[in-house]
């Protein structure tokens, strides 16, 4: 299968100026000051080898920019994500036996092909219907996790996994065991980082302090302290990132969360794209933005890392320093590569607590307070979709906490979503039809035995309830002997709605009243044509679309008159005195236009 031309989003790279190249590479190489601490860091929230960070954030960093619509999104592995897939890592290695990474590369691989697939069946408006609370709230969530997570690396005590309450209990119990050099070198950590970022914020504070914690440490450990490392946990080896193949035949277990991890990708890489977007004025392709974004997890899959998602600080920073094109963030996989075939045993001397203390800065940056604080003055709905999403990341498994927001944010739509629109319409006070809204308490010239709705909207199965709790409701009205529905402005009518429609035609009919439909399109006529369902409405009570000012709307309303009767309202009806102005308009002649003399006129 050959990808249509949209999915490959260098091709905007054939009018590339060399130029620019400087640039871009000076970008890149300012991204991966952060990358290199922050790959390793976000590895061990994964519970994977470190160098897996590494990997992650080589070859799919370089696919990713190639494919995916955004020019400055660098693609790699992130602090929630890795947290949720750290939960899904758990899981698998207790249940199944699995080895972390082969669980972290058949994870991505399964992700891959999700957003791939979502990519080109065009469903780039799923991640629209995933509510800004929601995602604040289990960023929010993730982000105290990954804190409480860090805490043992902190103290350099025990700790364990598991919720809030049994992650936080476990490492009380291990306080006594704290390691003061971990402490010193996890606090050092924290206020370099943060004492640099408030000098100038594009100060490497990351590598900086990385730097000198490897010296530091490498120092402490020649005097034979207890520091742990890095390599003491898995040993970063110099190389090109492996060759890889996912473990398919764990794939039923992994299901769920591949699922999960598939949706927060999306959804924090298209915001992400879409945030950078706003401030260059690039326009986006969504589909291409998933489909690069899966083609970025199956490249990750064969070459050793764990599923990957656009990175904020990252793609920031990358835009800040002036990238100009996707090659920057290209870049930043291929200085990666570098980075691990000259310095991975390099890296793997970083003291384990430094990363730690690194976490707890990133942790706080994801929970955003103004933010939160402009979620929390919303409605109500929304400071509930906000509050049970952070409990639920508390004390489920985070793909189930993932599943929980989803599941919010769709009783939220359903609540809203008003697809289908009924409003009355009656004789206003030039003598023209207008809509009323009851609920405004609107009134008008209104006929009690011709009723007229105009529907608005989708007309599909999704909205036959309505439609026909609507029509119940008009039809216990006993006053009214003809209901008209104007669908001129419906779309989408399909056999579930026409069904509604047909019973209560029935239903109209065994009393004695009459169902009219007004304004039907020519593909609704055939859908009725093909059910069969005009000879149960009466093709004598179907009026199609005419040209003309409401013209069908008069056939309708002559048809109305002959069932119901002039009178039938009580009143002298204001349908008929509308139908009989409108004649009378018709009948007068035209008034011929004055012919301009030549002849000046004297004044």
């Amino acid at each position: 299968m050959v990808m249509p031309l949209r999915y490959l989003s260098f091709l905007d790279l054939r009018s590339y100026r060399p130029i620019l190249l400087r640039r871009d590479f000076l970008a890149s190489l300012t991204v991966t000051f952060l990358d290199i601490p922050q790959g390793v860091a976000y590895a061990l929230i994964a519970g994977l080898p470190p160098v897996m960070g590494l990997y992650a954030a080589a070859v799919p960093a370089i696919v990713g920019a190639l494919f995916r619509s955004s020019r400055h999104v660098v693609t790699g592995p992130t602090n929630a994500l890795s947290l949720l897939v750290g939960s899904a890592v758990a899981a698998a290695t207790a249940r199944e036996g699995a080895t972390p990474m082969e669980v972290g590369i058949t994870l991505a691989f399964m992700v891959g092909a999700l957003q791939f697939l979502a990519g080109l069946l065009r469903l780039d408006a799923i991640a629209d219907y995933i509510s800004y609370p929601v995602v604040r709230g289990y960023i929010t969530g993730a982000a105290i996790l990954i804190a409480v997570g860090q805490l043992p690396n902190v103290t350099g005590s025990g700790g364990s996994s598991g919720n809030l309450a049994h992650m936080v209990m476990a490492w009380g119990g291990g306080l006594p065991h704290t390691n003061p050099l971990a402490v010193l070198f996890a606090l050092g950590t924290l206020v370099i980082v943060v004492g640099l970022r408030r000098v100038d914020r594009r100060i490497p504070g990351s590598i900086i302090v990385m730097v000198i914690s490897i010296g530091i440490g490498s120092v402490f450990r020649a005097y034979g302290h207890q520091l742990q490392l890095v390599a003491d946990l898995a040993p970063i080896p110099a190389g090109l990132p492996p060759l890889t193949i996912p473990a398919l035949g764990r794939w039923t277990a992994l299901v769920p969360a591949a699922a999960a991890c598939a949706v927060l990708s999306l959804v924090e890489s298209s915001s992400v794209a879409r945030a950078l977007a706003s401030r260059t004025g690039q326009r986006l392709d969504m589909a291409a933005e998933f489909a690069g974004q899966g083609l970025a997890n199956i490249a990750a899959a064969f070459s050793g890392g764990y599923p990957v998602s656009g990175s904020l600080a990252r793609s920031t920073l990358n835009q800040q320093a002036g990238a100009v094109s996707r090659l920057s963030a290209a870049s930043c996989g291929l200085l990666m590569i570098i980075v691990l075939l000259f310095l991975g045993p390099v890296v793997g001397k970083t003291p384990v607590a430094s990363l730690a203390g690194l976490l707890l800065v990133l942790a706080s940056d994801l929970i955003e307070r103004d933010r939160i604080a402009m979620t929390m003055r919303g409605t109500r709905s929304d400071q509930a979709a906000f509050l049970a999403t952070v409990l639920g990341t508390w004390i489920f498994p985070l793909d189930q906490a993932i599943y929980l927001g989803v599941g919010i944010s769709i009783v939220l739509f359903l609540r809203r979503a008003r697809l289908l629109t009924m409003h009355e319409m009656i004789i206003g006070e030039k003598g023209r039809f207008r809509e009323i809204d009851p609920e405004a308490g609107e009134a008008g010239r209104a006929c009690l035995a011709i009723r007229i709705m105009n529907l608005t909207g989708p007309l599909f199965f999704a909205v036959a309830g309505e439609l026909e709790a609507a029509l119940d409701s008009l039809a216990r009205n006993p006053a009214a002997r003809v209901l008209i529905l104007r669908l001129r402005q419906a779309q989408d009518i399909d056999i579930t709605t026409v069904s509604v429609l047909e019973a209560m035609a029935q239903k109209l009919a065994s009393q004695g009243r009459t169902l009219i439909l007004l304004g039907l399109r020519r593909s609704t006529l055939a859908l009725l044509e093909r059910t069969e369902a005009s000879k149960h409405l009466g093709q004598e009570n179907i009026f199609p679309v005419q040209a003309g000012w409401f013209t069908a709307m008069e056939a309708a309303l002559r048809r109305a008159l002959t069932l119901a009767g002039e009178h039938a309202c009580g009143q002298q009806c204001p349908l008929a005195e509308y139908l009989a102005t409108q004649e009378a308009l018709r009948s007068v002649p035209e008034t011929p236009a004055p012919v301009l003399s030549n002849v000046k006129q004297n004044h």
